[in-house]
């Protein structure tokens, strides 16, 4: 589904101008003394004006009203919640060098030290003030000011500051003038000596995220099946006519490798529904289907093609002589005697659909795979490492084609913290690639435009599936694109929160897989109050609640049935069904024993939980000493534990990981890590696909 590109800039620039007159306007004092106050009357709903996150809207307004109040006590709560430890925050002493003033905002550029690194990056948020000071310490300063941070160029740094006042119940229109406002803008513009005109600074938090949810939200008019996201109800159910098709070798592998909830989740896709919800328990195979999903999108054809076919060979006329035949066949398909004619119109950047039918040495790909419908994928998912387990995978296995042929199809990885098992794809290292290429020809390059930022267009552009975050989705290299995706695919989509799931779709696209599991971890949400109001609601779960059709693996191939039993039961209504001869293979010696049994509850009632110097986490000194001991027996009855590779100890508290480590480090020495993988939950999900 096409969008109106330069309408989609228009509205980008008017949501960016909005996000900021709102946040720049804040009050950073006024918030941490809001803050305070909503903690000691916990338990009281508060956030007035604030609506419950629903099911369905009935219109756009309806849906801003409710979701953008929601994203800014968001906003809020990133910028005042507690920093840990080891992110002391540093006042740097800055110089404005130059100041501008744009449309309301007042743009300076301040001085950026050589010693700072990469510390301050785009869309980072800064509190600037004419005089250092301490939370907590006593008298505040009288000038103050929310910046962003515009572009960082050489030494200096461009900000954007809105001076004029604070927005008032989000309306644009009423801006309540400030004394540290006015006084913070004389202190900027005023003439003089640029070291009269000294400030202050310290880093906040990053809005690049949360800008581009919010862009995503409030481009929601705009975005592909609006009125299906506003009501969760998909009025056009995908039909026979609109489905498309595999060939039957695919759809005989697919039969063969897949099972039946597997295969009931492909074939929804092929019917080419709009969104289609497809539900992962832990162990159910949730990668491999996105994997078999790949396959089918790039290799299936529209049924009509299959019908078409099939009359045509139904009206044949009588069968011509076999000389007539060769004299037919020649005429259509001269490439037989020679080179094919449509092969000399090279396509100049990217790919273009091109796929040529002789010398098959021009794209990897083709060597494998005759696909006939270009199809282009997005595939996203909340976290990096969710993202570079599909990778990973991909990598390992490749998809395959309509005859079964596995390849790799070409595929590039955009973002940050890729892990090292994925490099081979990232897009920073397919650059060096090409500037590596080209190094013989730098001249030519340097004239015809060849910089980093066209070599990364021209990979975005011919990459057959892209992977992304949700987030950098959103950033500029996207917006820039030629063609579109024709399917997003978002793993984890129940990790997200729904302005994040909105992001991907900004640019367009025709059908929406979000696969993931309500039950599991729940999107992230530091507000509280937004929290109440619904706001970690994902989009996963409003349509499910809304009653629209999930399909869910059943299917489990990873726990032992005892441990399967409970969350069958209490949140997947007894659907869990064991994969064959499960039983045998996930049974082990020690399970002879109640205490190490495969699924067993202890309660360490006398256990007190505390918060170490005031953070969010907590530790419970009780529960590492009970599991030390439980350690040591279970090693001293089986020594062939004490040196293996599949003992794991979770915690859902960073504090709590870090005291397990030291006393497993006190007990056994330096050895222990290697032997006891300790982490919070999270941090499994980050390390899971690498073992």
């Amino acid at each position: 589904m096409a969008v109106d590109k330069d309408r989609l800039r228009e509205e980008e620039e008017a949501s960016f101008v909005r996000f900021c007159k709102i946040i720049l306007g804040w009050d950073y004092f006024g918030l941490l003394t809001e803050a305070d106050k909503q903690k000691k009357e916990r338990g009281k709903r508060g956030g007035s004006g604030l609506r419950q996150v629903k099911n369905t809207y009935k219109d756009v307004d309806d849906y801003l009203a409710t979701f953008e109040p929601l994203l800014f006590e968001e906003v809020k709560a990133q910028i005042i919640q507690k920093k840990d430890d080891e992110e002391v925050t540093e006042w740097v002493l800055r110089l404005v060098v130059e100041c501008n003033e744009s449309e309301g905002f007042l743009l300076p550029s301040v001085t950026y030290g050589d010693d700072e690194g990469e510390k301050i990056v785009q869309n980072d948020l800064l509190l600037l003030s004419e005089d250092q000071f301490k939370e907590g310490g006593g008298k505040f300063p009288q000038v103050y000011a929310f910046a962003l941070v515009e572009q960082r160029q050489h030494n200096l740094l461009r900000l954007r500051m809105f001076l004029a006042g604070e927005v008032m119940n989000l309306n644009t229109d009423v801006i309540e003038s400030r004394t540290r406002l006015l006084k913070m803008h004389g202190l900027i513009t005023s003439p003089g000596l640029l070291h009269e005109k000294r400030l202050f600074s310290v880093k906040i938090c990053s809005l690049s995220t949360i800008s581009r949810e919010y862009f995503a939200l409030r481009s929601i008019g705009s975005l592909p099946f609006k009125d299906l996201i506003l009501t969760a109800a998909d009025k056009s159910s995908g039909s026979e006519d609109q489905a498309w098709k595999v060939s039957q070798p695919l759809s005989e592998h697919f039969q063969g490798s897949l099972n039946k909830s597997q295969m009931e989740a492909i074939d929804a896709g092929l019917l080419r529904k709009a969104f289609v919800l497809i539900q992962g328990p832990p162990g159910t195979g949730k990668t491999q289907t996105i994997l078999a999903l790949l396959s089918a999108i790039l290799h299936a054809t529209p049924t009509r093609v299959h019908t078409m076919a099939g009359l045509h060979e139904a009206k044949r006329g009588s069968e011509l002589p076999i000389q007539e035949k060769y004299n037919h066949w020649a005429r259509a398909s001269p490439w037989w005697t020679g080179n094919n004619p449509r092969d000399k119109n090279m396509p100049k950047d990217g790919d273009d659909g091109f796929f040529p039918t002789s010398g098959n040495d021009f794209k990897p790909e083709v060597i494998a795979s005759s696909r006939k419908y270009h199809v282009r994928v997005l595939v996203c998912a909340p976290s990096n490492s969710a993202l570079d387990e599909i990778v990973l995978r991909l990598l390992k296995t490749g998809v395959h084609d309509e005859n079964v042929r596995s390849y790799n199809p070409k595929i590039v990885r955009i973002g940050l913290k890729a892990h090292h098992s994925v490099q081979s794809v990232c897009m920073d290292n397919l650059v060096k690639q090409k500037q590596g290429e080209s190094a013989s020809d730098k001249q030519k390059h340097r004239t015809a435009g060849g910089d980093t930022d066209s070599i990364r267009a021209a990979i975005l552009e011919e990459s057959v599936i892209v992977f992304s975050t949700l987030s950098f989705s959103g950033s500029a290299l996207f917006s820039k694109l030629n063609h579109g995706f024709d399917v997003v695919i978002i793993d984890e989509a129940a990790q997200a929160i729904e302005p994040a799931t909105l992001v991907p779709l900004v640019n367009g696209c025709k059908q929406v897989f979000l696969v993931g599991d309500p039950v599991q971890l729940p999107a992230t949400v530091i507000s509280p109050t937004a929290g109440k109001f619904g706001y970690g609601t994902s989009l996963f779960e409003r349509f499910q609640r809304a009653g629209y059709p999930v399909n869910m693996l059943k299917m489990q191939y990873r726990m032992h049935p005892e441990i399967r039993s409970f969350p069958s039961s209490e949140f997947y209504a007894e659907a869990l069904q064991d994969a064959d001869d499960l039983e045998r293979r996930t049974t082990r010696d020690w399970h002879q024993y109640h205490c190490f049994g495969p699924f067993c509850f202890f309660d360490v009632h006398e256990g007190k939980e505390s918060q170490p110097s005031g953070s969010g986490s907590w530790v419970n000194v009780d529960e590492v000493e009970f599991v030390l001991l439980l350690y040591h027996k279970l090693v001293t009855m089986y020594p062939e534990l004490r040196s293996s590779s599949q003992f794991a100890i979770i915690s859902p508290y960073r504090h709590q990981v870090k005291l397990f480590q030291d006393r497993f480090r006190d007990a056994f020495g330096q050895e222990s890590k290697k032997f006891v993988d300790i982490q919070t939950v999270d941090g499994f999900q980050v390390n899971r696909f690498v073992h």
